[in-house]
């Protein structure tokens, strides 16, 4: 069996834990007879197969049948208890083994992508199929690793009779979906009482930047069809409210928060034949923000303008809102005990083959890719100026962790989980540095050797993270008493109103 990943020496920062007697070696709690990273290895081309499967066959939002089944089923064959289609979601479920408290929660995702379908392991683009779906954010990675730490978990738990309960949540169309967020607000998360998650990127630090709200909304509009040459008096454009819309939004964009942005994308024109007055037109806006209360205002001032070009062209206008999540709200006191598991664990150590294929995908980088490759990392929480890399294609380090009141330039609806949950997120590295999200460079690379090391190190982290809570009392209370103290000052409500279903197109 290939190692879960290649140590800097044998045995050096591996957690273990100790039957019996306790004592501290490195400030590691030992109990003996049970290794996290041990069981991991023992078990990578099991954990490989399921990554693999799901990158085999990537799915849109809401659209993760074979995905969630699979996963699901697995779980099933490990002994945990599965709901599924919580929250109302077809392709949402929970995993459950043991009983009692703590309750601790790992977040899988398993949505992919459209228009990245792309060939494994190779430096050029080359699609599987064109137009089709790939992983481009590597969440076949994400919902592997979770599971995995869920796996070990249960593993410990089972050796050492431990009371508590470990979940596994499989949650649906983080990619433009807001999947969690819709669980949160069907009461999916509650009596949880830590939530543990990562994302792979080509850092290895904890995620400890908050984020950018967001609301996604369709704008339509309809008119009254004519002849464009015969009777264009008698016709009023959908279209040009449209338009008339997306000038005015433009123009907005002087007057918002600095950090605010507001996307849009034409979803319907009304037709190709340029002699109809088009008589039906569509818009749709992603509006982002550092917190929800700024969208919501955003929001608010866009509806007017598109009001008002109703007016102008004489249309009718309807709002449909697609879905929403929240800013994310770190917790530091479960940060620094993720971040003591991660450095404990180790950063995985390239072989020369992973080093040249990762030197590769770094020539396939535009020169603007390569330059904000530090900004990249900064995202996801390093700490740094980059000159450790020199050189390098890889990120064969931990970076340290120094919490940060940064925005990270991008939404996530683990968010809403972090409002009514005690959450922390890590990332580590699974592709060559510079490898931007979204891309067919982030497909290719998913299901290497690299990325399932990577993948590994989280499911280590994440695992050893959670046994010290089970371990640790003082520190699960700490961790709860942080952000009651947080939702004690600024409440939750989920931003997705009451009516609003989630589904994959609107």
């Amino acid at each position: 069996m290939p190692s879960c990943k290649s140590k800097q020496s044998a045995g050096e920062k591996n957690f273990v834990i100790l039957e019996e007697e306790e004592h501290q070696r490195g400030g590691v709690s030992l109990i003996a007879n049970f290794s996290i990273n041990d069981y991991l290895s023992s078990n990578r081309e099991r954990f490989e197969a399921v990554s693999k499967y799901i990158w085999e066959h990537p799915e849109t939002r809401y659209q993760e049948f074979e995905s969630a089944a699979f996963l699901a089923d697995e779980l099933e064959k490990e002994g945990f208890q599965v709901e599924r289609g919580v929250g109302g979601i077809e392709t949402a479920f929970v995993a459950t083994f043991g009983k009692g408290k703590p309750v601790i929660g790992f977040l899988g995702e398993f949505d992919a992508l459209s228009g990245l379908s792309q060939k494994a392991n190779t430096t050029t683009q080359e699609p599987i199929e064109a137009g089709g779906v790939g992983h481009g954010c590597g969440h076949n990675l994400l919902g592997t690793g979770s599971l995995s730490a869920a796996y070990a978990v249960k593993a410990y738990m089972e050796d050492h009779q431990v009371n508590g309960t470990v979940k596994f949540y499989g949650c649906p169309a983080e990619e433009g979906g807001s999947g969690k967020t819709f669980l949160v607000r069907e009461g999916v998360f509650d009596g949880l009482d830590v939530a543990l998650t990562w994302h792979p990127s080509y850092a290895n630090s904890i995620m400890s930047l908050s984020s950018l709200a967001n609301y996604q909304v369709y704008f339509r509009f309809k008119g009254v069809a004519s002849h464009a040459a015969n009777s264009p008096h008698l016709g009023r454009s959908a279209l040009d409210a449209v338009e008339l819309m997306n000038v005015g939004v433009n123009y907005l964009r002087e007057h918002v928060v600095q950090e605010a942005r507001m996307h849009y994308a034409i979803t319907n024109s009304g037709g190709i034949s340029p002699n109809v007055v088009q008589s039906e037109a569509e818009v749709l806006y992603l509006i982002r923000a550092p917190k929800v209360s700024q969208v919501d205002d955003i929001y608010k001032r866009i509806c007017k303008i598109a009001e008002g070009a109703a007016l102008m062209t004489e249309t009718e206008m309807s709002i449909v809102f697609d879905k929403a999540c929240s800013n994310y709200e770190p917790n530091r006191a479960l940060e620094r005990i993720l971040h003591e598991k991660l450095v404990e664990a180790g950063p995985v150590q390239p072989t020369e083959e992973e080093k040249q294929f990762a030197e590769k995908i770094w020539n396939t980088l535009s020169e603007g890719e390569k330059k904000n490759f530090i900004a990249g990392m900064e995202s996801f929480g390093y700490q740094g100026d980059g000159s450790e890399f020199e050189g390098k294609f890889l990120a064969d380090i931990i970076s340290d962790y120094v919490p940060s009141d940064k925005v990270m330039a991008g939404s996530t609806d683990v968010s809403d989980v972090s409002w009514v949950v005690p959450t922390a997120q890590l990332t580590t590295a699974t592709s060559a540095i510079g490898t931007p999200l979204h891309t067919w460079q982030m497909v290719t690379q998913g299901i290497g050797s690299f990325a399932h090391s990577g993948m590994l190190l989280a499911a280590e982290s994440m695992a050893a993270a959670a046994i010290h809570l089970f371990e640790n009392e003082e520190d699960l209370e700490a961790v709860k008493a942080e952000h009651a103290e947080r939702r004690a000052k600024e409440p939750y409500f989920c931003p997705i109103p009451e009516g609003v279903k989630p589904s994959a197109t609107k």
